[in-house]
């Protein structure tokens, strides 16, 4: 066994154990800002037309059964109504062991003045959690706590949003995983975790530069008792709302470099790479993240589309 292997092994076990209950259990990606509706149900429907996005993630490149993520999602408004619908799937794979997901929203959006105006959401589905025991070789052959064979549980999950947006700026906040439902793997064992609330918070703005440009900061908070909050730090510049090119920095993790352009104001394809700042950079090679979406556009004169375009 290598160096990577052995030291990955020795993660994956301390993680297949406890983290379900000490650590953050949501997906994590370096492009949320592109695909922001997967962390808020409230923004489905803040825009005036329906996109698709997926995300592809390579984690931790050079660490045998690193993390794997995929998410694919669709929203948009019902404009009659002021409500917002969706739903996103997702897959997570980090070894013998995987997580999926699927979730549908609903979203209500007011119009609070002339220019700002509130979404609020309800995300609801499923999370089916796995353990493949083949995969897995212990030291003691008669340990109770991994068969050889795929452990599975499917239970109900809930998340909760507020989003506040005008043209430029946004503020939300979300609550994944509101019901907290606990996870217990076979009845071998009395080892069991639970799924914890997440509690994000997230806000830009993006100024004007001249004619071509625009600047836009963001900061994107995450906390989960007990570990320590977490920030995305992040900045990008967009020039004629068809190219941007940004960086980001997350605590305790890495710093990403993103770059994204939009074909025909209805393609887009988005590209990041997390150079590892934590003591996995040993290891690691750093991380691939690549995003694509498509625009069907609904009505085209309408100000909050040309504003924002699909790079939001």
């Amino acid at each position: 066994m290598n160096k990577k292997t052995h030291f990955f092994f020795v993660l994956l076990l301390v993680v297949s154990t406890i983290s379900i209950g000490l650590s953050q259990q949501i997906p994590q990606y370096s492009q949320y800002l592109i695909n922001d509706y997967v962390l808020n149900p409230a923004i489905g429907g803040s825009k005036n037309y329906f996109e698709a996005k997926s995300n592809h993630r390579f984690q931790w490149v050079g660490i045998t059964d690193a993390p794997r993520t995929f998410i694919l999602s669709i929203n948009g408004p019902l404009k009659k109504k002021n409500m917002g619908v969706g739903g996103y799937i997702f897959t997570d794979v980090t070894g013998p062991t995987n997580r999926f997901g699927a979730y549908f929203s609903y979203a209500y959006h007011i119009k609070l003045n002339s220019e700002l105006k509130l979404g609020m959401g309800l995300f609801g589905g499923i999370m089916q959690y796995n353990i493949d025991g083949s995969k897995i070789s212990l030291l003691d052959k008669a340990d109770p706590l991994i068969g050889k064979n795929i452990e599975s549980i499917t239970i109900p999950d809930a998340g909760f949003g507020l989003y506040g947006y005008t043209d430029r700026f946004f503020l939300g906040i979300s609550i994944p995983q509101l019901l907290q439902n606990k996870l217990k793997i076979n009845d071998t064992t009395q080892i069991q975790g639970r799924l914890k609330s997440h509690v994000l918070i997230m806000t830009g703005y993006r100024f004007e530069a001249g004619n071509d440009f625009e600047f836009e900061p963001s900061i994107l908070l995450k906390t989960v008792s007990p570990v320590p909050i977490q920030f995305d730090i992040s900045t990008k510049i967009y020039y004629q709302k068809m190219i941007w090119i940004g960086a980001s920095y997350r605590t305790h993790d890495a710093m990403s470099a993103l770059l994204g352009y939009v074909y025909k104001e209805q393609l887009l394809i988005g590209y990041s790479f997390d150079f590892t700042t934590s003591n996995l950079k040993n290891y690691s090679d750093g991380t691939h993240e690549i995003m694509l979406g498509i625009r069907f556009e609904n009505n085209k004169s309408s100000s909050t589309a040309s504003q924002k375009g699909l790079v939001n």
